[in-house]
């Protein structure tokens, strides 16, 4: 028996449930695996359970079940008990083991019937709280967790004891008792300064260290006289930390009279945290009225704030531990979810440099039904760490985002687009020529004809508006301004090249400048009359709004935690949509069918004449020819939008032919369903993955050095058709940029 090993599962966290025979189980919670055998001492056992639930070894409780009885509890309380439990389970090599933390004991076997190895009562077994069941179900969360640096936490202001109203005192009575006197002892120095804090938030009085290092904690009140003292340091040949001296009584009147009490950021975390996970949008302000109304104490926006970010962190789990889980990640999904490009790389210091994710289900989904077009576009995230996501979207047969791939980079540069391309080739097929509506910036004009040689760009143009006015800024007024780049627009959108021309003559009018400005800007990869690659009507690059609102919902999450949040979504939307379009009944998709109606509407009213061959004149408010075999219109409506002009369909009903049979096949209900063929599988354990499986991955994987800002973040605006704002005009000079107030001719 003495080499024998049982493996012990330990859970905690869960709650015990009675069957309808009377035996119990446990539902909930987390489990982790212990070796132990009859040499195991409790203390060891219960060090290492501690570290494993980051919790107090001095406050939880641990119970089994005996072989074949799961109506009584035993209670392991000495190394004799935990011997006694190898020795009952005979031949067995696990057994269930529950962790139940003393605050909260009462609240999950209340009504369990309790044993004790060969000395056991119900009392023992349950200890009774005085404190709400809410309360003390958050303080067994939360107990080890908290940030006690006193030094880095800002002192949160009190309300005097006096002034708080019972439900207040209630709230923290719990920890009345948290110090008891000399000889009591904690686990560490954290633990005795935990207990400490909340002693003092439950009588009402402010304190002070006057030592507080690795070896001693010495600590008086605050209040100038007044003999209230304590002094710990650690139990000689141990690890412990005992109370060595206290004085209890306080001269001050504590805090009925003007005394307070201090907080830090990690307290209140640790209090709203469950709060906090049922409420996802809790708001600092609301924080802030709780906590004053529950514990007396006042914070201010800052301070809720930041409690906020460590209670989210507490929930989600380690922002830094995240980065350390890719390499498992990335596997995870190529394993769940085969075909799939899910790629990482660090720099020479192990810190995280980029992350691309391509889904088997989008790329099959691209090649398969979606329009060989392509948007690129980057949004900031506001996470812990900051960084950038790059996204490369497409539109579906029915003009819906299709996400392709995204990637995480620590930035936005040359070098992470260059990366980002060489991925996304990978993903893509070669065999289609495919037109890139993108920036013109970061190297993007570069890297694109290196990386996809016959490709088309176009050049986002609200980027190239936005460059416009600001380079005119400053020297032309706002309503100039306004008119050049409404040219510029008109210019852009001409489908011919006698429109064009008269919409740049329009800017010369005003600013030869500008007018060179747009000559020499590249026409051919932004203007209609120009450009060689199908856009099918789509002019800038934000294009995937949608798919920017799901990561500006998930970008405070961990990494891993953010881009599976994203495949969550994308995985909802393909579903979603793959049932809405086994409905329709019509050969295009909805959107295009209702364009379609709309210029067979405007058809009626033209005259056909035929000209030659497959070549016809129509006649309307001008006159237009039409090519059918080469499926052109004089117009350029139907080159530019993939579907039949109202010249176009004029001639098909003239002809007796149907317009269906000349609309691009990428517009059809068949290619909309072979886009949502594929499924998005999800990808488990992504928040929690077992240890064994973070190192079998053996790569090191550290944060990024860059920190958020100080500040609240800043969001990205909705993107507006007018990007000039309103300049200042002074009434007085006419002057721009201030007013009659400020002027200096004044």
């Amino acid at each position: 028996m003495d080499a024998k090993k049982i493996i012990a599962i330990c859970q905690s966290g869960g709650e015990f449930v009675t069957n309808v025979d009377g035996s119990l189980s446990y539902n909930g919670g987390d489990a982790y695996a212990i070796d132990i055998d009859q040499q195991t001492l409790l203390s060891d056992f219960k060090s290492e359970v501690a570290e494993l639930f980051n919790c107090s070894a001095d406050i939880m409780s641990i119970k089994y079940f005996l072989p074949g009885n799961r109506r009584t509890l035993i209670t392991i309380s000495k190394d004799k008990d935990l011997q006694r439990m190898v020795n009952f389970l005979g031949d067995s090599s696990t057994v269930d083991v529950f962790l139940l933390l003393k605050d909260v004991a009462a609240c999950n076997v209340s009504n369990i019937s309790a044993s004790r190895s060969s000395r056991t009562t119900v009392s023992e077994a349950v200890i009774p709280v005085e404190a709400p069941i809410d309360v003390a179900v958050d303080m067994a969360h939360t107990v080890g967790g908290f940030d006690m640096d006193l030094s880095n936490g800002d002192p949160i202001s009190c309300i005097p004891i006096g002034v708080i109203d019972d439900k207040q005192r209630k709230a923290a009575q719990q920890w009345e008792n948290t110090i008891t006197g000399v000889d009591q002892r904690f686990n560490s120095f954290t633990e005795f300064r935990e207990a400490l804090h909340k002693y003092s938030i439950a009588h009402g009085f402010a304190y002070r260290y006057k030592k507080n290092d690795s070896h001693r904690v010495s600590v008086k009140c605050k209040t100038q006289g007044c003999p209230w003292r304590i002094y710990a340091s650690r139990l000689s040949t141990t690890q412990l930390i005992c109370i060595k001296k206290m004085n209890p009584n306080h001269t001050c009147e504590g805090a009925a009279v003007k005394a307070g009490y201090r907080s830090t950021r990690g307290w209140v975390g640790s209090i709203i945290k469950e709060k906090l996970k049922v409420s996802p949008n809790y708001k600092p302000k609301d924080i802030a009225d709780d906590i004053k109304r529950e514990y007396g104490i006042q914070l201010n926006y800052s301070q809720a704030w930041r409690a906020k970010e460590i209670a989210r962190e507490q929930l989600q789990g380690s922002y830094k531990e995240a980065y350390n889980q890719l390499p498992f990640f990335c596997e995870k999904i190529k394993e769940t979810n085969p075909g799939s490009i899910a790629t990482f790389s660090t720099k020479d210091d192990s810190s995280f440099h980029r992350l691309f994710v391509s889904f088997h289900a989008s790329i099959s989904g691209f090649d398969q039904g979606c329009r060989p077009l392509i948007f690129l576009d980057s949004i900031p995230l506001n996470s812990k760490y900051q960084g950038t996501l790059l996204a490369a979207t497409a539109a579906d047969a029915d003009d819906g985002i299709f996400p392709i791939a995204f990637s995480v980079v620590d930035a936005e540069t040359e070098d992470n687009w260059l990366w980002f391309l060489l991925e996304l080739k990978s993903a893509v097929s070669a065999s289609r020529q495919i037109t890139f509506v993108a920036d013109f910036q970061n190297g993007l004009k570069k890297s694109l004809a290196e990386i996809f040689d016959k490709c088309y760009h176009s050049y986002c143009l609200r980027r190239l508006a936005e460059k416009l006015n600001k380079d005119l800024k400053g020297q032309f007024s706002h309503e100039a301004r306004r008119f050049m780049v409404n040219d510029f627009y008109a210019a852009a959108y001409a489908p011919r090249l006698e429109g064009f021309q008269r919409s740049v003559e329009n800017i010369k009018g005003i600013s030869p400048e500008a007018y060179n400005w747009v000559v020499q800007s590249e026409p051919e990869h932004w203007a209609n009359a120009f450009f060689g690659g199908a856009r099918y009507d789509h002019m800038t690059s934000n294009f995937g709004q949608q798919f920017y609102n799901w990561i500006s919902e998930a970008h405070e999450l961990p990494i891993t935690q953010m881009v599976d949040a994203l495949r969550g979504k994308m995985m909802e939307a393909i579903y979603t949509r793959r049932v809405e379009s086994n409905q329709w009944k019509t050969k295009l998709t909805p959107s295009k069918e209702e364009k379609l109606e709309k210029e067979m509407s405007i058809a009626r009213s033209l005259q056909v004449l035929l000209s030659h061959g497959s070549t016809f004149e129509v006649r309307g408010e001008s006159v237009d020819v039409v090519d059918i075999d080469h499926w052109d219109c004089s117009c350029k409506g139907w080159q530019l939008t993939g579907l039949p002009c109202c010249h176009a369909v004029a001639v098909f009903e003239c002809i007796g032919r149907s317009p269906y049979d000349y609309c691009s096949r990428y517009f059809t209900t068949e290619s909309y369903c072979l886009s949502y063929a594929e499924s998005i599988q999800p990808v488990p354990n992504v928040d929690r993955p077992v240890q064994g499986e973070l190192t079998e991955a053996g790569v090191i994987v550290t944060p990024p050095p860059t920190k958020r800002p100080p500040g609240r973040p800043k969001t990205k605006q909705a993107e507006s058709t007018d990007i000039i704002k309103r300049q200042l005009q002074c009434s007085k000079c006419k002057g721009l940029g201030h007013n009659k107030k400020t002027c200096k001719e004044s």
